[in-house]
């Protein structure tokens, strides 16, 4: 078996679980206090199960909160962020479905790290 992916980013890491033709699947730590930047996708649809923490999700302008055991889904070309406004690492699995799952399907719309589309 090959490695998994992983990659630091400003807000926290990720590191892919399983990556196939059907679907991808992240686990995704978010450092306390930090959020990833408001985007979309055109060629996939996500559902995020907070693992550890607790989740402020932005879902096109609606705010959600979402706790350990629960789940929300993100439909594919929704505006979405999760952001950690706690004191601890949040933990969330991202199961990607759609026809598309690279980082280059992410249309930022806002980024607290000067990052752009």
């Amino acid at each position: 078996m090959s490695e998994l992916e992983y990659e630091e980013r400003p807000w926290g890491n990720y590191q892919v679980l399983e990556d196939s033709p059907s679907h991808k699947v992240k686990r995704i730590t978010v450092t306390p206090g930090h959020r990833l930047s408001y985007q979309r996708h055109q060629q996939r649809a996500e559902h995020w199960y907070v693992v550890s923490g607790q989740a402020s999700v932005t879902l096109e302008d609606v705010e959600h909160t979402v706790d350990a055991g629960h789940a929300i889904d993100i439909p594919r070309g929704s505006a979405h962020r999760v952001a950690n406004r706690t004191e601890d690492p949040l933990v969330v699995i991202e199961v990607q479905v759609g026809d598309y799952f690279g980082e280059d399907d992410i249309e930022r719309i806002e980024d607290d790290y000067g990052r752009g589309s």
